[in-house]
């Protein structure tokens, strides 16, 4: 199989275990914030700030109008949560002076924002606007790498190695399975190839296994 049609036999194998997650109901702002509160912690603690946030604070004028304190307090399983809550705070008046409150549908416009690189911005694409766009974090990094998809060093050039070889329709579904699968089976330390789907289309397991 070439590299294309291994993404497609992955993509299939994992659909076959794994559903695709809805982040608070594709509402572009949410996403935007959930992503900046996921940084360097688990799912379930940003899960829990993000619910905790917006349950007392709906929308983005609330948001950026609440005191900082209470930000803090309310972020704080995300951890980080002085520095996260100044983010979401100062990127939600950015938003609100410059954009009418409304999260821009283009990576090269929410990247200008304090504290957004392409991934957080990929997120947004995918999880909010559900346009075609390949959020690369540890995760898919590691994995695409582990597979013997791509030969990269950082997470941008695994984006743009993946872009060419993985069929556009399948963007949107990429990064989520893949988060996935690399929490529960394909492991950082020790991964569970006993009971990996995708054995067939990884070169870590021909060479190692």
């Amino acid at each position: 199989m070439n590299k294309e049609e291994r993404v497609i036999k992955l993509i299939e194998e994992l659909e076959s275990v794994f559903t695709i997650r809805v982040f608070h109901d594709h509402d572009p702002y949410k996403v935007l914030i959930r992503t900046i509160l996921s940084q360097r912690t688990r799912d379930e603690n940003t899960d829990q700030a993000a619910n905790n946030l917006f349950d007392k604070y709906p929308d983005i004028y609330a948001v950026a109008e609440a005191p900082i304190d209470d930000v803090k307090e309310l972020i704080r399983p995300a951890g980080f949560y002085n520095v996260k809550a100044a983010r979401i705070q100062e990127v939600s008046q950015i938003l609100i002076d410059e954009y009418g409150g409304e999260v821009p549908d283009s990576v090269d416009e929410m990247i200008k924002l304090p504290g957004v690189g392409r991934k957080t911005a990929n997120c947004v694409m995918v999880f909010a606007f559900e346009l075609p766009a390949i959020p690369v974090d540890t995760h898919v990094h590691r994995i695409s790498n582990r597979l013997g998809l791509v030969d990269t060093k950082n997470p941008d050039d695994t984006e743009v190695e993946l872009c060419k070889i993985a069929p556009r329709e399948l963007w949107i579904k990429l990064n989520d399975l893949m988060v996935q699968f690399g929490q529960n089976i394909c492991k950082p330390l020790s991964p569970q190839c006993e009971i990996c789907p995708c054995t067939d289309v990884c070169d870590y397991f021909r060479e190692n296994i």
